[in-house]
């Protein structure tokens, strides 16, 4: 008669990691691209809160940041790390920010967070950009997450109007009912219904509507490298 397999000769199952540890790793990771003795620059959201909470850890071989948000100024303040206005600053090394959605050539969906233009600003100002995220925000084409665009408050109507003709269903979107304001005193529309196959002439096109600040699609300033946080571990993505 055969004994029963012991309990230990199991095979262990693979940990599962939640999207927060996720987004813990990739932040970590990011670390390995901070030029020391450098200014970085940091983007904003719940990814990126992961790795300022990593660079606090080396912040004394870096001279400081240049910050894409209120919020994660506040942040960088908080942790003893210095924010320099991007005035002050010619170029950057590298700039680390996270996305709301990646395809495999780099290019994002960014603004979930609100700040896709001071994101855009900073990106454009570096000489790298390192995008972090968690596996779930790689797809193959963007569009599925409702597209952020900045818009000057008295262009509201019409931009909603332009979406709708392209068969986009545009909304502003709101805080406590009424609409939100971002850091630059703007209104933001949130677009869905669309695939955007061609994002270079997608970002073109709409950021020439009269009224519009900032569309978020990140094909111009797209991602050079992507840190992808997954159940086996950080992958690596470059883009050409």
């Amino acid at each position: 008669m055969t004994a029963p397999a012991s309990p230990s000769s199991a095979p262990a199952a693979a940990p599962t990691l939640s999207q927060d540890e996720l987004k813990a790793q990739v932040g970590l990771a990011a670390l390995a691209y901070v030029v020391k003795g450098e200014i970085v620059g940091v983007g904003t959201g719940s990814t990126v809160n992961k790795f300022i909470d990593a660079l606090a850890t080396i912040k004394d071989q870096i001279k400081g940041a240049v910050s894409s948000s209120v919020a994660s100024t506040e942040r960088l303040r908080a942790l003893g790390i210095p924010v320099f206005d991007s005035n002050e600053v010619e170029e950057l090394a590298v700039y680390i920010d996270g996305a709301d959605e990646i395809d495999h050539s780099g290019f994002m969906v960014k603004g979930g967070g609100a700040a896709l233009t001071r994101e855009k600003i900073v990106a454009a100002q570096s000489k790298r950009f390192v995008c972090i995220a968690d596996a779930s925000k790689l797809v193959e084409t963007l569009g599925a997450f409702p597209l952020p665009v900045e818009v000057i408050p008295m262009a509201v109507q019409r931009v909603m109007r332009q979406f709708a003709a392209m068969g986009g269903i545009a909304q502003v979107r709101e805080k406590g009912g009424l609409p939100l304001v971002t850091d630059n005193g703007q209104h933001i529309v949130d677009v869905t219904g669309l695939k955007i196959s061609d994002p270079l002439a997608f970002e073109s096109e709409v950021s020439q509507w009269p009224g519009v600040v900032t569309v978020g699609v990140f094909a111009h300033q797209k991602a050079d490298v992507c840190l992808l946080g997954t159940a086996a571990g950080v992958k690596t993505m470059q883009f050409a």
